[in-house]
């Protein structure tokens, strides 16, 4: 895939991430993404990548700015650094009570693409910031 095209598609990613369209982010994988979630497993499978999405959807209301993405010159890897800005509303297990508080956070992912479509995503940012902010 080349260059151009990754970075196209990561923008049509990131926009549906925005728009909270989780249907078009679906149509972006390859029903076997792996799927690497910041302080959790790997979870392989359009299914189990839907499920990620609709419980972040219902405990966590996001938007994405800053967004910078990379992507090498054969266009199968890419990377995007971002500002997540969001509102946490409903208690996620393990982590302290939503009371609807905001946060602000520096985030990344790593991307790996095959056939015009994602199918690794790796999510990194820092955990103890996000609780720190929320008021734990």
């Amino acid at each position: 895939m080349p260059h151009a095209a990754t970075l196209k598609l990561l923008q049509d990613y990131y926009a549906a991430f925005n728009a909270g369209d989780t249907a078009a982010m679906l149509e972006l994988v390859t029903d076997d993404i792996a799927h690497d979630v910041n302080q959790g497993e790997r979870r392989q499978g359009k299914a189990l990548f839907a499920a990620f999405n609709d419980h972040m959807t219902r405990c966590y209301k996001e938007e994405l700015s800053d967004i910078v993405i990379f992507a090498s010159a054969d266009g199968t890897r890419a990377a995007a650094e971002f500002i997540v800005s969001g509102t946490y509303l409903v208690t996620d297990e393990g982590l302290p009570p939503a009371e609807g508080q905001t946060y602000r956070l520096p985030a990344g992912t790593f991307f790996d693409i095959r056939e015009g479509r994602i199918a690794r995503i790796t999510t990194y940012y820092n955990l103890q910031e996000w609780i720190a902010q929320v008021g734990a």
